[in-house]
């Protein structure tokens, strides 16, 4: 027991307070005391220094007890209060205790001072005690309740299981991701929840994690709608005040998006080696195609006398060249990202190759109809291969949009828009459009998905089944030629697309079958080319035309020769892509032995741009290049101004 006891003392009579320390002292007490006579005198102690008793007489001149306790408890000071008395009443002593004092005493009987005092003393540090134990109570209370309102405020999903693999926590950034409320969740089996089918991963987690303390890795989780969603795991061995293990806690962050991103960047980077692949390919095929294209022209010119059944062969082998050529420059426009050439087009005939390609390619139990295409279609401004380019990838998504079969309809028609469709639909504008109409019977689009449909990289196809640019590079074309695309969709009841190319008023310029081939007059020609059977074609369509020619195999070669012959050689038909010296090269050492050179530049995978800066080169010919081509340049080249 602490002997020290800090005394106030409420009394106006020193000797009644004389009287209440000497008993105090017989108790073994040393004492520090104070008395007052008034509130302030009282105020004004309780301000200097903290006590551990307040003994007040009940009455006063001017204060008494009641008063006395009413100042102690507006200071909250939580200090035995015992009432000493001459005279007091038993329901006036009632009415005090109620009020908070702690006992009273008669003065006549100050013997149960000291078992009071002692009594109080004890019983105010088991209060003390008790407030110490509730503040610190509260203080938890409140730094758990912060903690958790932390917890809650973070986006990631933070759960904890037991080691029966149950939850037992689970906050709201957890509700967020996998789509449960707390209440919905505690004490189920995360594994069951999240996903059977990742179990063996969770196996291999909760091992690492027992063994090691922590494990962090990557989870592939399913939320409440199914969904799989990857997250970044932390989990951590948590344990009891005795170091024992009681828990694991889990902190998911959602990577989804950002996997989904990765995905889309190696896609990217695979294109680009497709695309640096593709150009490779092109060129090597279209010096291939060169020849044949060639040959399939240049033997009715030296056989005329053919019958009708090898004349269709040589023109079936010509279309087909032609075709051939086509779906390489389509390849290498989608690689470069280029706009291609643009020249007036009827989409009718487009549409009649595109019907009779499916036809031939798309599974039998899918019915192909072409109910309305009107007959006098206006004319487009475009580039043929990327509208082919655009219908094929509109009728290969109509195909897998029907597994089981059902019927993609092609139409197409003329359409004046006017002001008011403009304003229903923001991408379109008024006048004059071609529009095609792509629709099949297949499963419909999700409303929520035609938003996303155009996004580059955006599938709803199974892995490896689709790239998600098909419909990306649609609208890309389209919106190149000044187009729009509209979309309608319903569930089960199949797509409709609608593509709509402005209409130019051009009428169509239509080819002349079998056009007679001009002829040369006699002019030497320098053939630079490296591939032997374009050499050997190019040289006989050029000497049945009435040119002599010389024969360069490489851009060293061809100097050479022309260092010989350059009086009187009256053009040089170049090559651009040649090993040992390319062709770039060759003609500008070409211009420096002739400023005034003539060049005819020709390449499977050169563009006109890029040789365009060239002064000497006068024109370019793209390969494969047809017999009227390559006679017809060299006639412009030759006679810039014919009279």
């Amino acid at each position: 027991m602490d002997s020290h006891l800090r005394v106030l003392v409420v009394e106006d009579l020193e000797d009644d307070m004389l009287l209440v320390l000497r008993e105090l002292r017989r108790g073994g007490y040393t004492l520090d005391y104070v008395r007052v006579e008034t509130p302030d005198e009282m105020q004004a102690a309780i301000d200097r220094e903290s006590w551990d008793l307040v003994i007040a007489d009940y009455t006063l001149p001017r204060f008494s007890a009641p008063q006395a306790l009413q100042l102690l408890q507006s200071q909250k000071r939580d200090l035995p209060f015992i009432i000493v008395s001459g005279t007091i009443g038993e329901e006036v002593a009632v009415a005090a205790m109620k009020a908070g004092a702690h006992d009273y005493i008669i003065k006549g009987n100050l013997a149960r001072l000291l078992p009071a005092v002692e009594r109080e003393l004890r019983e105010a540090k088991e209060r003390q005690k008790r407030h110490a134990a509730e503040q610190a109570l509260h203080e938890s209370e409140q730094k758990i309740r912060e903690q958790a309102a932390l917890i809650n405020i973070a986006s990631d999903a933070i759960f904890v299981r037991d080691f029966s693999n149950h939850i037992t926590f689970w906050n709201q950034g957890a509700e967020r991701l996998y789509g449960w409320s707390a209440a919905e969740v505690f004490n189920q089996d995360v594994r069951t929840l999240l996903g059977q089918k990742f179990a063996d991963q969770e196996s291999e987690m909760l091992q690492a994690v027992l063994e090691n303390g922590e494990w962090q890795g990557e989870f592939t989780r399913l939320n409440r709608s199914g969904q799989e969603v990857i997250v970044a795991t932390r989990c951590t061995l948590v344990r009891n005040d005795s170091g024992e293990p009681i828990s694991i806690l889990t902190v998911d962050t959602d990577i989804t998006e950002k996997k989904r991103l990765e995905a889309q960047f190696l896609r990217a980077q695979r294109l680009e080696s497709l695309g640096t692949l593709a150009s490779g390919i092109a060129h090597d095929f279209n010096n291939l195609l060169t020849p044949i294209l060639a040959i399939s022209q240049l033997l009715p010119l030296k056989l005329p006398d053919l019958d009708e059944q090898n004349q269709q062969l040589l023109q079936l082998i010509e279309d087909n060249v032609k075709r051939g050529s086509d779906l390489v420059k389509q390849i290498l426009t989608f690689a470069r990202g280029g706009e291609g050439e643009r020249a007036l087009l009827q989409i009718r005939p487009l549409l009649t190759e595109v019907v009779q390609v499916v036809r031939q390619t798309f599974p039998k139990s899918i019915d192909i109809r072409t109910p309305a295409v009107a007959s006098d279609l206006w004319m487009i401004a475009a580039d043929s291969t990327q509208i082919h380019q655009v219908l094929m990838n509109l009728c290969v998504n109509a195909r897998d949009a029907m597994p089981s079969g059902g019927i993609l309809s092609l139409t197409a028609d003329n359409i004046v828009l006017g002001e008011s469709y403009t304003r229903i639909n923001p991408e379109a504008r008024s006048g004059s459009f071609v529009v095609v109409t792509v629709a099949d019977t297949g499963i419909g689009i999700p409303a929520e998905l035609l938003e996303r449909i155009f996004d580059p990289f955006f599938t709803t196809k199974d892995f490896g089944l689709g790239t998600g640019l098909g419909l990306s590079t649609v609208l890309g074309i389209v919106r190149n030629h000044g187009g729009f695309v509209k979309v309608e969709s319903e569930i089960a009841q199949g797509s409709r697309f609608q593509v709509f190319f402005p209409a130019v008023e051009e009428e169509e310029i239509h080819l002349i079958d079998n056009p007679a081939i001009a002829t040369g007059n006699d002019q030497l020609i320098l053939i630079v080319e490296d591939e032997p059977s374009i050499q050997q074609v190019t040289q006989t369509t050029l000497e049945l035309c009435n040119y002599r020619t010389l024969i360069a195999s490489d851009g060293v070669e061809a100097i050479s020769i022309y260092a010989k012959h350059q009086h009187e050689i009256s053009l040089v038909l170049m090559d651009i892509m040649m090993p040992s010296m390319d062709g770039l090269t060759a003609v500008r050492a070409l211009q420096y032995l002739n400023p005034t050179v003539k060049v005819v530049a020709m390449s499977g995978l050169a563009t006109n741009y890029q040789i365009s800066q060239e002064q000497s080169i006068k024109a370019f010919l793209p390969k494969p290049y047809t017999t009227k081509a390559l006679i017809e340049t060299l006639q412009t080249v030759l006679n810039p101004n014919p009279d």
